[in-house]
């Protein structure tokens, strides 16, 4: 059987990891990362500590966002969401961390992390939390799923604040109603249009990552 090409991530860690020890904390990060979608728990607990103990500066990286994107090879808000789902787990969903290796798959880390957020940040009920939290957890029921559960929730939510993906989605709708209306003021200093130009494309590459990684929104 002929196998999948490799993609441009996967022969980046690959190169990497040949000039690293196997022994080290570094190079098992790497080794778990080509394999996170099916061990997204190990994967995450290993993010967790480079992230609390400022590992990635150690290995001449600025920041943990920039260790992710450029040596893991994946992007902020999935290194995010990751990290979250996974400390999630650690306290509420221990049994969570064992789940794979008894042959029964894992939740979907988006679907934990939204279950993260209904219980931490979005005021569900106690009923609402547990009746998201069975399908999360008991009934692993798929990630498009869970999220229409749990906007159906949320949105019901009195004064239920807009989800980042929307925060940008308007962000960018206004940026480009000014990018129409200011070239027709004299007035308007030619940088400020070069920094309006710049604050589109920022919008519109983080618009685009969040949609990556939210299909259903």
């Amino acid at each position: 059987m002929n196998q999948q090409p490799k993609t441009k991530g996967e022969l980046v860690i690959e190169k990497i990891m040949e000039e690293l020890d196997p022994t080290s904390e570094r190079y098992q990060i790497l080794a778990v990362a080509s394999t996170f979608k099916s061990s997204w728990v190990a994967l995450g607990e290993r993010l967790l500590n480079v992230k609390r103990n400022g590992l990635f500066q150690q290995w001449g990286y600025e920041n943990f966002e920039d260790y992710c994107s450029r040596e893991v090879r994946i992007k902020k808000p999935t290194a995010q969401k990751l990290t979250l789902a996974y400390g999630f787990i650690e306290k509420e969903e221990p049994q969570l961390m064992t789940r794979h290796t008894e042959l029964k798959p894992l939740p979907d880390y988006r679907s934990v992390e939204l279950l993260r957020q209904a219980k931490d940040e979005k005021d569900f009920s106690a009923e609402e939390y547990a009746d998201l939290r069975r399908a999360v957890v008991e009934e692993n029921r798929s990630h498009p799923t869970i999220l229409k559960r749990f906007k159906d929730v949320a949105s019901n939510k009195e004064g239920a604040a807009p989800s980042p993906l929307e925060h940008i989605k308007a962000g960018l709708s206004t940026a480009r109603r000014l990018a129409h209306i200011l070239p027709q003021i004299d007035a308007v200093p030619e940088r400020c249009l070069h920094e309006l130009e710049s604050l589109m494309a920022w919008l519109q590459e983080n618009l685009e990552n969040l949609a990556a990684e939210n299909p259903a929104d």
